[in-house]
């Protein structure tokens, strides 16, 4: 019953930017880490960023310094801010996150459906 949910994927030219959303749903008793992935065509899939329940922000060294993790006000949301956007960032990017579900109360890891981003040259 735990969903993850992302939205924010979209067609951008290169330097733009986009905000991916992701929200998880469900009877959750709590997430102890979030993340982002994200998988180009021919490419395996690659963590992009994480960030631990009361922890710091951890980033791919090709998304240094322009993408931004973080958790929402909301516990159960994490955003991707991505700036300065570059063509070989386009990718169907993956929300991830470490769930305690209610019913198990054992952690267990869960994924959205992935949102796509294309970045034009």
């Amino acid at each position: 019953q735990v969903q993850l949910v992302e939205s924010g994927g979209g067609l951008v030219q290169a330097g733009g930017s986009l905000r991916l959303s992701c929200a998880a749903s469900g009877n959750i008793f709590a997430i102890t880490a979030m993340a982002w992935y994200r998988q180009a065509p021919g490419k395996q899939r690659e963590l992009v960023a994480t960030i631990p329940s009361g922890g710091s922000p951890n980033y791919a060294d090709s998304v240094k310094g322009r993408f931004t993790i973080s958790r929402g006000n909301v516990e159960n949301t994490v955003y991707l801010q991505m700036n300065s956007l570059k063509p070989e960032d386009t990718a169907v990017y993956y929300c991830n996150a470490a769930i305690i579900p209610l019913a198990t109360m054992t952690v267990d890891r869960f994924w959205g459906q992935g949102t796509r981003v294309t970045v034009s040259s």
